[in-house]
């Protein structure tokens, strides 16, 4: 029998849009029919790589019983406060469990304190916050080592030799800085790569355009640019197919957008760091449903895991897998 929503998610559709998910009660954590809140919150909404955390986290979501599921976003993973906003209304308005990826690791860590004040079970995906309490769990790739093999691959297709531009996406957040690190780590270990300009996207397509145009513009010698997000791919990507030099500057970068891959198949960009969006929105919701039912089975820090795919393993069944999930069957 469908059941009626308690007002605050009533609210919360009316206001938002979203999808709530309704499913029957089978007892437990939450409201006293054993119905859980739950709010799941990305960076941003309007990316590919996000679009795959909600599929995820649906699909879990969708595997329990009596189970109200809310997703929203700000439209920029700059707007810090917008995020910190969004997040203080949901928990204002009452949920049992949030999932989120914090915009800033400091400016989000009032937000999980005060949830964890008031008993909310809280999961990071892909960022967390500074500091991050030990009983709030991180699903995310290992950025740093995820990043330090691209790195390692790009020196080989350059045969360890030439200058190398670093497009990085949004300084002050885990996931960039720890990308950044990987990077550094990876550059280290071949020192005929030269490090000769280091800007930032702010997770923009246009930002990275500019930017790229004019790393390009003030070094001609350029041979290969490591980007550090979807947009900064796609951005760099356009700006080297613009200055005529597709194929000629390696492009090494991360997430797995339907455009960056066409860009791989295209030989504009040389490798991308495939991460498993999908799993991460899935294992974080299923976890915490599980946690706020009194289990304990996947509440911890979880590396989600990474793929280096190429024109040579593009077409490769894990690989395909990894682009192309299904909710009848997750991603490992």
């Amino acid at each position: 029998m469908k059941r009626v929503l308690p007002a605050v998610l009533m609210l919360l559709v009316l206001v938002s849009g979203c999808t709530v998910k309704i499913r029957e009660p089978n007892g437990g954590g939450g409201a006293s029919d054993g119905t859980i809140r739950l709010a799941a919150v990305p960076k941003a909404i309007g990316f590919s790589f996000w679009e795959q955390v909600r599929l995820g986290a649906e699909c879990a979501a969708s595997r329990h019983e009596n189970i109200n599921f809310y997703w929203n976003g700000v439209t920029s993973e700059s707007d810090v406060s917008g995020q910190q906003s969004l997040l203080q209304n949901l928990l204002a308005q009452g949920v049992d469990g949030l999932v989120y990826a914090a915009t800033d690791a400091k400016a989000l860590s009032e937000v999980t304190k005060t949830a964890l004040a008031q008993n909310t079970t809280v999961a990071n995906i892909d960022s967390g916050t500074t500091p991050q309490p030990p009983q709030v769990p991180v699903f995310a790739t290992n950025n740093v080592a995820a990043a330090e093999r691209g790195t390692d691959f790009l020196a080989r297709e350059l045969g360890g030799r030439g200058e190398v531009a670093l497009i990085e996406f949004q300084p002050g957040t885990s996931t960039n800085e720890t990308r950044v690190e990987g990077f550094k780590r990876g550059m280290a270990k071949h020192p005929g790569l030269e490090l000769v300009a280091q800007q930032s996207s702010d997770s923009s397509y246009n930002r990275a355009l500019q930017v790229t145009q004019d790393i390009l513009t003030a070094n001609p010698g350029l041979d290969a640019i490591y980007a550090a997000n979807e947009p900064s791919v796609l951005g760099a990507a356009e700006a080297v197919r613009q200055a005529g030099k597709a194929g000629e500057i390696e492009i090494v970068g991360w997430d797995t957008s339907e455009g960056q891959i066409e860009a791989l198949r295209d030989g504009v960009v040389t490798g991308l760091i495939g991460q498993n969006p999908f799993k991460m929105g899935y294992a974080s919701v299923d976890a915490t449903i599980r946690k706020i039912r009194g289990g304990a089975s996947g509440f911890h820090d979880t590396d989600t895991g990474s793929m280096l795919i190429h024109r040579g393993n593009l077409d490769a069944p894990e690989v395909q897998r990894l682009l192309n999930p299904s909710c009848a069957d997750p991603p490992q």
